[in-house]
């Protein structure tokens, strides 16, 4: 979403309603874990300034991430409530992580949101029933659950190591 500093002139009085549906595929770009994005639904409304704008913004969507387990898709909704200034004034350009400082005619509120999706990214995320799939093995490897290696060593004989074999010999002689 883009608009011109000299266009927003018209909305100063009533402010600027927003309801719009955007794509924001740069995001997959940004984080390679993303595998898809919905299109992003923005409400809000942005009231101005002399030299600054300040808007509310709903941002809703799906994202669709890896599972941590079993690295199939899961969909992740969305829903960040955020309020944004931005500023075009160059009296008062100072380095503030509060207001986003326009460059040019042009408000690009693009960028700001592609970073409030990536900071709503969770570490991870799992399927529902994840947990309760079974994870197949791979060459040279394979999955056991606690309970399932507590059985087996359970039902396994102790083997012991043939280095120590000559060892335990040794301590079932008898000092004569």
């Amino acid at each position: 979403m883009k608009w011109a500093i000299h266009q927003l002139s018209k909305y100063r009085h009533d402010g600027m309603p927003i309801d719009e549906t955007i794509q924001l595929d740069e995001v997959m770009e940004r984080n390679p874990d993303i595998r898809k994005i919905s299109p992003v639904h923005v409400k809000g409304h942005c009231t101005f300034g002399a030299a600054q704008m300040t808007c509310h913004f709903q941002l809703t969507g799906t994202l669709t991430l890896p599972c941590a387990r079993t690295w199939e898709d899961v969909e992740y909704p969305f829903d960040i409530q955020t309020d944004e200034i931005f500023s075009w004034s160059e009296a008062h350009k100072e380095d503030d992580g509060d207001i986003h400082y326009v460059e040019g005619d042009v408000v690009n509120v693009d960028p700001v949101f592609e970073e409030l999706i990536l900071v709503e990214i969770p570490m991870q995320v799992f399927k529902e029933d994840a947990e309760h799939q079974p994870i197949a093995g791979g060459k040279n490897w394979s999955y056991l659950t606690d309970e399932e290696l507590s059985a087996k060593e359970e039902n396994e004989p102790k083997k012991s190591d043939p280095r120590l074999a000559d060892l335990a010999k040794y301590f079932d002689q008898t000092d004569e």
